[in-house]
């Protein structure tokens, strides 16, 4: 089975192409503007034309859409969360008609939840955002565009490799900076909100079982840890598990905009768990444990990461 993974070089895209490359009878190709790119394309500028040529002689059997953006301004959220997967969409029309498209999607497309009760994929959306605004437009356009494909609504992934843009992968970082000073201090905003976390590695094994599993799908799944962690719960544990001595300061008040728009989220994963048997593997825990193997002996670099 040939699979196309677009975004190969950041986090999720990292993962997913880890695991596909470990697959008995799966031949990776990976999709980009990285030279060494199997398929050299851009989803955020190419025409559709010309990303059909791409995809025509590729020949994949399912493509895996990894490629976001989640900072930036609105045009550049705009050119890659909406604009690349509608012409995505339009070239594998042209390319490749037949073949499995899983669009990884984000939760924010929800918006602001409702404490206590987790979000069904029958839910609509509302989202609070410019991110949040244009995943949803490029769900759309996914769902839209008539091809055999399905979108995971990914909630917060954590795990080995959290990028510091993201707020477990900045604790991180900070933590690695600190070391074991029993003086230092972890300075960070409101940490009041409750967020869904999910292992980086289980989304990589959900986009991996979608992309093989017969027949049509969902139009779209949620994929999450099905819990709403809180927030200053996840640092705490975070700070546990780097054996970090020192203080943990919280700035009521000075979190993102995020935070402040959508104070709790929960994804109900129970249709993901009934058509692709898929459930998450990993605790929190396991999943905090190994971040912090991954990122505690070598910080992070900080510098214009806005702070969480």
């Amino acid at each position: 089975m040939r699979i196309l993974v677009l975004g190969a070089t950041g986090y999720l895209g990292g993962h997913v192409a880890e695991r596909l490359r470990a697959l008995p009878g799966t031949r990776l190709l990976v999709g980009g503007r990285a030279p060494d790119a199997d398929v050299p394309l851009d989803l955020a500028s190419d025409r559709p034309r010309d990303l059909a040529e791409a995809l025509a002689s590729a020949a994949p059997d399912a493509v895996v859409n990894c490629a976001g953006a989640t900072g930036g301004d609105a045009v550049t959220l705009a050119e890659v969360n909406a604009r690349g997967p509608a012409v995505l969409c339009a070239a594998l029309r042209s390319a490749a008609p037949a073949a499995r498209l899983v669009h990884l999607g984000s939760a924010a497309e929800y918006g602001p939840g409702v404490p206590g009760r987790p979000v069904t994929e029958s839910d609509p959306a509302g989202p609070a955002g410019p991110y949040g605004a244009t995943k949803l437009a490029g769900t759309v356009a996914v769902m839209a565009s008539g091809l055999d494909a399905v979108v995971l609504r990914v909630g917060n992934p954590v795990g080995p490799g959290a990028p510091p843009t993201g707020l477990p992968g900045r604790v991180a970082a900070l933590l690695a900076q600190a070391g074991d000073d029993p003086d230092a201090t972890l300075r960070l905003g409101d940490l009041s909100a409750h967020r869904d976390f999910v292992d980086v590695r289980d989304v990589a094994r959900a986009a991996q079982v979608a992309a093989g599993a017969p027949g049509p799908l969902p139009p779209v799944l949620n994929i999450g840890g099905g819990e709403a962690v809180p927030v200053r719960e996840l640092v705490r544990r975070l700070a546990a598990a780097a054996g970090f001595r020192g203080r943990i300061a919280e700035a009521g008040g000075s979190g993102s905009a995020r935070s402040a728009q959508v104070s709790w989220q929960c994804s109900d994963i129970a249709l993901a768990r009934g058509v692709l048997d898929w459930r998450p593997s990993h605790s929190l825990d396991a999943s905090l444990a190994a971040l912090w193997a991954a990122a505690g002996a070598r910080p992070a670099g900080l510098e214009g990461v806005p702070a969480p």
